[in-house]
């Protein structure tokens, strides 16, 4: 398959936009999975992945032509992740007078009715909950190898570090994962 996205992204950068479309399908679903659980929320995730294949857009000339193309775009996602994150940190507060409802979903982004029961509905909660507690760089780590799957070399790759500190990363976010979710159990 990457060989097949290499050859896209090549036909994209040569000005075919059929080529941007099947990108997009091909590539737009798992970047969308890893930036709803960097940030936690759907809506943030898709504001996210618009922004960044804007930049991927803009950036088309840079691109190796034959490397894969979807670990440059997870980099580029992350980095729009970071940017977004420190200008919201940035960024006053201002109070509109109650809470917005969100509806609810499912942990692949389809929606919940309320009524509808959620099995270790309290589980997946306290888990994404330890998730979302731990430094961004732990993490990454684990969203990457252990929710997406990627080798430690790839996640390296898309993190920008070298194998032994993801290495380092994953494990001290697994750790605290386990202290985090055997404290709420009690």
């Amino acid at each position: 398959m990457s060989a097949d996205l290499s050859i896209l992204m090549k036909r994209y950068c040569e000005g075919d936009p059929r080529a941007f479309e099947e990108l997009y399908a091909a590539c737009a679903p798992k970047l969308l999975r890893y930036l709803v659980r960097l940030c936690g929320e759907g809506s943030t995730a898709e504001d996210l992945l618009q922004l960044s294949f804007i930049k991927v857009h803009k950036a088309r000339a840079s691109y190796v032509e034959g490397a894969a193309p979807l670990p440059w775009m997870y980099t580029i996602c992350h980095r729009t992740f970071l940017d977004e994150a420190r200008k919201r940190k940035r960024s006053k507060v201002i109070d509109v007078g109650g809470d917005v409802p969100e509806q609810s979903a499912a942990i692949d982004g389809r929606p919940v009715a309320a009524s509808e029961p959620s099995e270790n509905g309290e589980k997946l909660t306290q888990t994404l909950e330890a998730l979302q507690s731990l430094p961004p760089s732990q993490r990454q780590a684990v969203i990457l190898t252990k929710l997406d799957g990627k080798t430690m070399k790839e996640a390296a790759y898309i993190a920008g570090t070298s194998i032994g500190a993801m290495k380092v990363r994953a494990h001290r976010g697994y750790a605290a994962l386990r202290k985090t979710l055997a404290g709420a159990k009690s």
